[in-house]
């Protein structure tokens, strides 16, 4: 049963609604933003359950502490308010705008147990009438000082001093005046709801606004006074420009001499400088002061002066420590990426626990389209800090890193200062793109002078050569990104945490394409009030047909065109609704630029599927093997690089001292040549391919045709060891895409299994193996597996499915 104003009968129980610095009197009305799931729930609550009136009822009771996002009961104040819902209205954000009146005060007796929301129990505070001769001179009173304090602060209206001398209900009077008086805090503004007496709130109402009044008053003499101390400052420097312009009409006085200087010297007394800086900048001061302001020099020393007084030295922005928000915020802009965002997380929870910590430098490795980029501006909103990109990429020159020395002509500060100077905070989120794409030539080399930068316990004091001062970066957060850490020498990789983003999975990407590029790409081509339905399996079908990649860039660029198509489709036929299933996406984007299956679909002789990690993510790599009448030369080719040609000798060795257990005639290498080819003209290296090249000779020399759902990867070495290798995750993923049913895996790289996604995990079959003869018992086809077993070394295990 709701409350009744009609008949005055209490409500048994009513919903609540908690309220963050705010304590809401009766007869107020006031619009609030209600964001918290718990508080939508009330609201709905009392929405739905509307009194015999007809009018949503329910309680509002201020928190105790306003930072706290899910009070418990003990944290609320027990004294609230009995309101009504005047206009509800939800937002597109989530968040719902209500206007809500208080009616009356209410005391809380009980919160009943339920989850949804807070339900309580009250009691309706009924105020006893009063009337008097002096009640009367009390209201009087009041209603005189907030005349006289309505005149005094500008702030209010002059109307609600009108409508409060027309009040004469005590109750409502005090209501009406504490709505618009300034309280110290909540606490205040509470004490003053839970005095239940009208006489006792007009009497404290009465004694505040006294007080306010003396304050307004000392106010305004302090303003009077300094507004004729500025008329004073005005006509004194009015007089001085006169007098500099006499002494410039007489020669007396170079144009602008003062004012310049003054102001330089001004802005340095504004700036909190280290000593040394302070210092260095009052010396090149007083040295412009001795030049003539024509000369070159001068235009030097100056610019110099503004680069040092442009610098934040000391001036931070406050980091945001609310993780949950952090989360929220990170999770909103990013699908996956799991790793990264922990990492962000546990720097927040330190941070918050510390207090003061040196800025991490991460460096975000991963093929192009994967999201490093944004991430970088992601984390830079999470923590609250100014962002600023720096672009590497064919950065051949050192002094962009360090500046120019002020003796060569237009010298300047290098990228960092500049960047400082851009994000006008000493501790802002700097993000280094590209920084494998950096090169060296006469000029020196780049990525040595990012030593001092990304190393936390040398870049507190970093030395730019244009400044020649001291700069404190250890609060700046680095985030470097790179498609690959080969180009990367290895004391700069040794100075950041590495944290690799592999590509992403067929359902990532279909997640991803839902959350982001599709709703970005309808609006972005003009279709945002157009209803465009795409299924997932049109979905799927541009990921697969239309890109073959790591990232998701190719993907909106496709999903681009499918909606410049559409969009221009709707200026014919109109803005109705479309579904677009693969048919309609096939016609509209128009021969598939992916073959639809690229992996062999019959078991052939001396062809292997290899795998491998290139810029661009996993590939799978085609290994093909033959022989031919010679002398036993080995040709492998392919645009391979030397590491991958030494494997190719291990493997040819490997085999010729095991050729006897294989069954092939030592006279064979004799009189036979061998070739190894890996089709595509993509640079390869590395020692992965080991396994595959040795199980491609073994298959074109013993004519055992070779499984084709089955992939491998791993170093051979001349005893028959397979090593462990890099990126297994992205071996994985491209094996995945492929429709490859088994992969061939080091036993040493048992510990990167758990970072392969679960749905790829069981849709593959991942054998660990320890020797190359496990490999060729899994990858040949054998009429007779059980006598090729002979194959394995004393004491081998037989390889292990996972």
């Amino acid at each position: 049963m709701f409350f009744n104003r009609d008949d005055k009968k209490e409500a048994a129980v009513l919903p609540m609604l908690p309220l963050r610095d705010i304590v809401l009197f009766p007869h107020e009305v006031r619009p609030l933003y209600v964001g918290r799931e718990k508080s939508i729930a009330a609201l709905k609550e009392a929405m739905a359950k509307k009194g015999a009136d007809g009018k949503a009822w329910l309680l509002l009771a201020a928190q105790k502490k306003a930072k706290t996002n899910d009070p418990a009961p003990d944290e609320l104040f027990q004294f609230a308010t009995l309101g009504q819902v005047v206009q509800l209205l939800p937002l597109p954000d989530g968040t719902v705008k209500v206007l809500v009146e208080g009616v009356a005060r209410a005391r809380i007796s009980r919160f009943v147990p339920h989850d949804p929301f807070f339900l309580c129990e009250f009691e309706r505070v009924v105020e006893e009438p009063t009337k008097g001769v002096e009640l009367e001179a009390l209201i009087r009173a009041v209603q005189a000082t907030f005349k006289a304090y309505v005149e005094l602060n500008k702030r209010i209206a002059p109307e609600l001093q009108q409508q409060v001398a027309t009040i004469d209900d005590p109750s409502r009077l005090s209501d009406t005046i504490a709505i618009h008086l300034p309280f110290k805090s909540v606490s205040d503004k509470q004490a003053m709801l839970e005095l239940e007496s009208p006489v006792k709130r007009l009497e404290k109402l009465y004694e505040l606004m006294q007080g306010e009044i003396e304050i307004l008053k000392a106010e305004k003499r302090i303003k009077s006074r300094v507004k004729k101390q500025m008329e004073r400052t005005q006509r004194e420097y009015f007089l001085n420009e006169q007098m500099q312009a006499i002494q410039r009409e007489l020669g007396d006085k170079d144009d602008g001499g003062k004012s310049e200087l003054q102001e330089l010297d001004d802005k340095l007394k504004a700036k909190k400088m280290p000593k040394e800086a302070q210092l260095k900048v009052k010396k090149e001061i007083k040295k412009l002061k001795m030049m003539g302001p024509m000369s070159a020099e001068a235009t030097v020393v100056r610019n110099y002066i503004d680069w040092v007084l442009s610098l934040p030295w000391g001036e931070e922005t406050k980091d945001k420590l609310d993780i949950t928000e952090a989360e929220g915020v990170l999770n909103a802009d990013h699908y996956g990426l799991k790793k990264v965002k922990e990492r962000i997380l546990e720097y927040l929870a330190v941070q918050q626990l510390v207090g003061k910590m040196k800025g991490p430098i991460l460096c975000f490795v991963g093929p192009p389209g994967v999201g490093k980029t944004s991430l970088g501006r992601s984390i830079a909103r999470s923590l609250g800090r100014k962002f600023v990109r720096i672009a590497l990429g064919g950065v051949r020159d050192e002094a962009e890193i360090r500046g120019h020395r002020r003796t060569y002509i237009g010298a300047m500060p290098g990228k960092i200062v500049q960047s400082l100077k851009k994000a006008e905070s000493s501790n802002p989120v700097i993000l280094l793109d590209e920084i494998d794409k950096m090169s060296s030539d006469f000029r020196g080399d780049p990525s040595s002078a990012l030593l001092e930068v990304l190393d936390p316990e040398q870049n507190h004091t970093f030395n730019d050569h244009y400044l020649d001062l001291d700069y404190d970066l250890s609060k700046v957060m680095f985030i470097c990104t790179a498609n690959s850490l080969h180009t990367i020498p290895q004391p700069l990789q040794d100075r950041m945490e590495v944290i690799r983003l592999a590509g992403y999975t067929e359902e990532e990407k279909l997640a991803i394409a839902r959350r982001y590029l599709v709703p970005k790409q309808k609006e972005a081509n003009g279709l945002a009030d157009v209803e465009v339905k795409l299924t997932d399996l049109s979905i799927r079908t541009v990921i697969r047909r239309y890109t073959r990649e790591a990232g998701v860039r190719n993907l909106e660029r496709e999903l681009a065109g499918v909606f410049r198509k559409l969009a221009r489709e709707s200026l014919k036929n109109g803005k109705s609704a479309v579904m677009v299933d693969r048919k309609r996406v096939m016609k509209l984007l128009g021969t598939p630029k992916v073959p639809q299956d690229k992996k062999e679909k019959t078991n052939q002789v001396g062809i292997v599927n290899g795998l491998a990690v290139t810029d661009a993510g996993g590939e799978v790599l085609v290994a093909e093997a033959t022989t031919m009448p010679g002398k036993g030369k080995l040709v492998v080719t392919g645009m391979l690089r030397d590491m991958m040609k030494e494997s190719g000798q291990a493997a040819v060795t490997y085999v010729r001292s095991k050729a006897k257990r294989l069954g092939i005639d030592d006279k064979f290498f004799e009189q036979n040549d061998m070739h190894i080819h890996f089709p595509g003209g993509v640079s390869k290296d590395g020692n992965s391919a080991g396994v595959t090249m040795t199980t491609a000779l073994v298959s074109a020399i013993t004519r055992i045709p070779v499984r084709c759902d089955v992939a491998m990867t791993g170093e051979i070495t001349l005893r028959g060891r397979v090593g462990a290798i890099g990126g297994l995750k992205e071996k994985c993923l491209a094996a995945h895409r492929l429709g490859i049913k088994t992969v061939l895996v080091p036993r040493e790289n048992k510990k990167d299994l758990r970072e392969i996604p679960k749905k790829v995990r069981k849709a593959l079959r991942i054998v660990l193996v320890d020797y190359v003869d496990e490999v060729l018992r899994e990858a040949l086809v054998l009429e007779k597996p059980a006598d090729f077993a002979k194959l394995l070394p004393e004491g081998g295990a037989a390889p292990v499915p996972m």
